[in-house]
This record gives C-alpha cells, sequence and structure tokens, in this order.
C-alpha cells in the first residue's frame, strides 16, 4: 500500500501475547481490540486510543499527534486543546500555571 513499504516497525500479534501486556487482549474472543500506542524514541509511551471495532480510527488525529510529539520533543513547548500544526504553541513554566487562558487566545 505504500511505495517502498511502511517507514516504521509494525508487528503482527496473533498470540495476543504483546496484546496482553498492553491490556488490549480480549481473551474471549481470542483477539486483540483495536488499540493504538505512540512510543517514542526512549521507548516511553506517549499516546494511546483504544476502540471497539465498531468505532472507526482517525488516521488525520493520528497524524496531528504524532506532529506534535515531536515538535514537543524538539523544542519543549506545549500544546495548547485542538492544536493543529502552525498554530502557537505555549511555553510552559510557573508563570504559565492556572493562567493558559489570558496567555493562549484560540
Amino acid at each position: 500500500m505504500v511505495d517502498g513499504g511502511v517507514p516504521f516497525p509494525m508487528l503482527s500479534d496473533a498470540g495476543g501475547r504483546i496484546g496482553a501486556v498492553y491490556g488490549v487482549y480480549d481473551e474471549v474472543a481470542g483477539v486483540n481490540v483495536r488499540g493504538r500506542f505512540i512510543i517514542d524514541p526512549d521507548f516511553i509511551i506517549q499516546a494511546i486510543e483504544v476502540l471497539t471495532p465498531q468505532v472507526g480510527r482517525n488516521p488525520d488525529e493520528l497524524l496531528r499527534q504524532i506532529r506534535a510529539l515531536q515538535h514537543v520533543r524538539a523544542t519543549g513547548e506545549v500544546m495548547p486543546s485542538g492544536w493543529q500544526p502552525g498554530q502557537p504553541t505555549l511555553k510552559p513554566g510557573p508563570a504559565l500555571v492556572g493562567r493558559v487562558w489570558e496567555v493562549w487566545q484560540p
């Protein structure tokens, strides 16, 4: 589906061993529940989304989250709720605590 293959590691978990570790394996049905885990280069889970099969996933939201996490890692800045690439970010610090809405005007 992608010329040259997918540019990131993916895996299959037919026996549910990995899904059990992440808490998404349904032993009764013998399958993993739909889940995605964004894991940073330090192997720390930064985002989790688990959905039932009846609910569709949003690839645009996945990409937005990856871009936001990459930006945070590169700059230390943080994103306000609903942030989209190209919008202003916030610089965390004591002066921002309890004042986000004074500083960030959506």
